[in-house]
């Protein structure tokens, strides 16, 4: 009985694991559109030279 719960317990740690990457994944290429979008959008600066879209 005892190895059955363990091995159900390693399957839903690893089921877990899966998804938690997954959806890191997803965020990471959300982000990665959203930051190419901003060199693209930015605004003109002054001058001819184009500013930066972020504050910092």
């Amino acid at each position: 009985m005892v190895p059955l719960i363990l091995v159900l317990l390693l399957a839903l740690i690893l089921f877990g694991a899966g998804f938690a990457l997954k959806a890191l994944w997803w965020i990471a290429v959300i982000v990665l559109v959203l930051w190419l979008l901003g060199f693209l959008v930015r605004p003109a600066g002054s001058g001819a030279r184009r500013g930066r879209w972020y504050r910092w």
